[in-house]
């Protein structure tokens, strides 16, 4: 089914609702066309195109609700579909937490379409795919990697007279480039809604560097160590951070911002004063959408951590009425303040340090503290008097943001980071920080 306009979208979800014989009625309506290519050992493997387009229809009775999802949108399709719904909620038990759905909204519309990535093509796919194939051919090295682009829309109504209509685009590409011997190993990522922004050659300039200056890394001690963290890196670490400000879970003990005795710990200085955390859907270089598709609220900006400070958390709407405070749309992106340094300038001013390229396999270990344990890959480096000396093996580590931001040294120029783990779009920036916990090696390059 092709992508649907606003009037068409509207019209859809005005029948789904006229259909509805339960007392509230909700519609999500959500469309992508997503292409990819995908190469390995110097050659595409896969490529291609893949286009849905899907509806979700929510209804309560009472505190009763059912869901029942649909990519048929005919007349008789729909009214399966709201007929289903129905039948699942006059089933299901009441939900003690039950909210009635949000009245009508208004809804800013932010920057998520870019006709410039809309129009990405065959072509320009295999021009990404050829940039790091035909570099790694020359140098006698071996690239792989993953490149998508996407157009699509998402829609929402519900019965109580909400609407919101907004066209979105964007690209991810990550790419990993080895020696022949297995010794060295690079990679790379980038993120963008506006192709114009991305340069395929840049990106796997970046992954070949790595790759052939990781040979013959060296055993480093495990300790603690000042780490030069790339963004890439950082950004694995803290979204798990960014996605546990939820306001319940620290007032029932819960979270890290769970204050001993009770209560949360909003407004407490928990960082160093150089983190300023925020939430803007109207970024110019991370615009998300204005609204939370789960409980359908407008999002706002709203600072995080302000001056190192707590300064805001993360509503329910079922939490907020309880504790009397107002619900607003969850954040989709998170932006980090940093400086003006790059990478390059923050090694070149370290004494002694480790440049991590990239973090991975992280687990929790501790949900109080936010404790967490990973692996470092694809590129560690010694650095002594403002130089890469040589690649060390990587390490394991055992490390919680929130002691990460307490020991920031400095904070270079952020950059755009792709969906973590909890799906946030971010702007980190570099950081250099001390007395990060490597607590053993690992064979992995």
């Amino acid at each position: 089914m092709k992508q649907l306009n606003q009037e068409e979208a509207k019209r859809i979800c005005d029948r789904v609702i006229g259909l509805s014989r339960a007392d509230e009625c909700s519609v999500r309506i959500d469309g992508s066309r997503v292409g990819n290519i995908r190469f390995a050992r110097n050659g595409v493997s896969t490529s291609g195109v893949t286009e849905d387009t899907s509806l979700a229809v929510t209804v309560s009775f009472g505190k009763r609700q059912g869901t029942a999802t649909v990519n048929e949108f005919d007349d008789k399709a729909l009214e399966r579909a709201v007929r289903r719904a129905e039948d699942i909620a006059r089933l299901a038990p009441e939900n003690p937490e039950f909210m009635p759905a949000p009245g009508k909204q208004e809804f800013k519309p932010s920057q998520t379409f870019i006709s410039q990535t809309a129009a990405i093509d065959p072509d320009y796919r295999a021009e990404v795919a050829s940039q790091a194939i035909l570099a790694c051919r020359k140098k006698n090295l071996v690239a792989a990697g993953f490149f998508t682009d996407t157009a699509g829309f998402q829609a929402i109504a519900n019965s109580k007279g909400v609407f919101g209509h907004q066209d979105y685009t964007g690209l991810d590409y990550t790419c990993t480039v080895r020696t022949e011997d297995g010794r060295g190993s690079g990679w790379v990522t980038r993120t963008a809604a506006d192709a114009r922004h991305f340069d395929p050659r840049e990106a796997s300039d970046v992954a070949i560097e790595k790759a052939l200056r990781s040979v013959d890394a060296r055993a480093l001690e495990p300790g603690r160590y000042t780490v030069i963290l790339e963004p890439a890196a950082t950004s694995e670490i803290v979204g798990r951070m960014f996605g546990a400000f939820g306001a319940r879970q620290a007032d029932e003990g819960r979270s890290f911002l769970a204050r001993k005795g009770g209560g949360n710990r909003l407004g407490e200085k928990l960082f160093d004063e150089q983190v300023n955390v925020w939430s803007d859907p109207w970024d110019k270089d991370v615009p998300v959408l204005p609204w939370d598709s789960g409980s359908m609220l407008a999002r706002e900006r709203q600072n995080l951590i302000k001056d190192g400070k707590v300064a805001s958390l993360d509503y329910s709407r079922f939490w907020a009425q309880k504790k009397g405070e107002r619900a607003v749309g969850r954040p989709g992106n998170m932006i980090m303040a940093g400086g003006t340094k790059s990478l390059e300038e923050l090694i070149a001013s370290t004494k002694k340090g480790v440049v991590v390229t990239r973090t991975w396999y992280i687990r929790m270990v501790d949900p109080q503290s936010l404790l967490l344990t990973g692996l470092t890959r694809d590129g560690t480096f010694y650095v002594e008097n403002g130089k890469i000396k040589y690649p060390i093996k990587n390490f394991r580590f055992n490390e919680s943001p929130v002691s990460m931001l307490n020991n920031v040294d400095e904070l270079g120029k952020p950059v755009v980071i792709g969906p973590d783990e909890v799906r946030f779009q971010m702007v980190i920036p570099p950081m250099r920080l001390r007395d990060f916990n490597f607590t053993s090696l690992s064979d992995a390059v």
